[in-house]
């Protein structure tokens, strides 16, 4: 049941995310329409090589620190493994959300032997440092452009509407029986377990993968190397600006500054989490953002879309060679080490 709740849950994401293309798309008043083909068609599409070095740099540097959040437990996992895992996560969350964050945690745990529940603590506290750094960068497009963040914000209520409905559809009476079946389950369980004298076993593993988890959410308290975690913490978010800002110039009249990319960024971020890869949310908001600066619509939903073309096409490419290496570079290893 939990399983298919969750298909449910991503169909229905991803549904929404291609109902937002068509939308966007239908956005564009028929008159505008030849500008939209015009900016695609006149794309410079050679700049996907200068977003691609880039976002490919925030990728390692990302890597480097996670290693950092693993150091003070004792780990140092090699950085090609640890980058292998951030791409291959960053490829499954592509088909199913969060899936990546349980396979980065499989890779490091199968590879460096580093425990998977102390490894889940560390990606918790690095989440934690992103939606800090988001909030900043929130806080720079406000400082910058207060009227067009305030305006679009009326554009992301428009998206996560749909995302509080559905959740409001998820407390059904049926979800609510389930909910009960399977809490009476776990309670006869838990019982057994009480009676027949075996709960022990369970309780000490339990306790370890708990204690395991808060040892690796609390590694960030205890940093060996606190500016160095936030140097690259800052270089990360200055690598998706200038992505962002150099994403800009790929269509004919969208080419602004950088108060304007990191408006870009803030909203096409919402957009990611929106929807699975940021199918449709991305460019739209994209899009709104640009129309706020003066920009055409037609022409602002053809460069979101170019910009989102193009970090997807990064994570599939990058992610897919990642995915072949990463068992030929531990065989190399394991092979040299004997």
């Amino acid at each position: 049941m939990k399983k298919l709740n969750t298909i449910l849950k991503y169909v229905f994401f991803l549904g929404l995310g291609i109902f937002l293309i068509w939308w966007s798309l239908h956005q564009i008043p028929d008159e505008e329409y030849g500008k939209f083909k015009e900016a695609l068609r006149s794309a410079h599409y050679w700049m996907i090589v200068p977003v691609f070095l880039i976002l490919a740099g925030s990728h390692v540097v990302r890597a480097l620190r996670w290693r950092l959040l693993m150091e003070p437990m004792g780990y140092m996992p090699s950085l090609p493994n640890t980058f292998f895992a951030v791409m291959i996560g960053y490829l499954a969350n592509l088909a199913v959300p969060r899936l990546g964050e349980v396979l980065k945690c499989t890779i490091l745990a199968r590879y460096e032997k580093v425990p998977a529940e102390k490894i889940v603590g560390t990606i918790v506290a690095e989440r934690a440092f992103d939606v800090l750094c988001l909030g900043i960068i929130f806080i720079m497009a406000l400082i910058f452009q207060f009227d067009v963040v305030m305006n679009s914000y009326q554009n992301v209520k428009t998206l996560t509407h749909a995302q509080a409905m559905a959740q409001a559809k998820e407390h059904s009476p049926v979800k609510t029986i389930v909910l009960i079946i399977i809490a009476i389950v776990v309670f006869a369980v838990l019982l057994w377990l009480f009676l027949s004298k075996k709960w022990k076993p369970v309780f000490l593993k339990v306790k370890k993968i708990i204690l395991g988890i808060w040892e690796g959410l609390i590694s960030a308290s205890k940093l060996q190397h606190k500016k160095t975690f936030i140097v690259y913490s800052v270089l990360i978010w200055l690598f998706y600006i200038g992505g962002t800002w150099i994403g800009l110039y790929a269509t004919n009249g969208t080419g602004l500054g950088f108060k304007e990319a990191v408006s870009c960024l803030a909203f096409g971020s919402i957009g990611m989490i929106v929807t699975p890869g940021g199918i449709g949310a991305y460019a739209y908001l994209i899009a709104k953002v640009l129309e706020e600066n003066g920009v055409d619509y037609a022409l602002g939903i053809a460069n979101g879309t170019l910009q989102w073309f193009a970090q997807t096409i990064i994570v599939l490419g990058v992610g897919f060679i990642c995915l072949g290496l990463l068992p030929v570079y531990n065989k190399t290893i394991a092979h040299e080490k004997h």
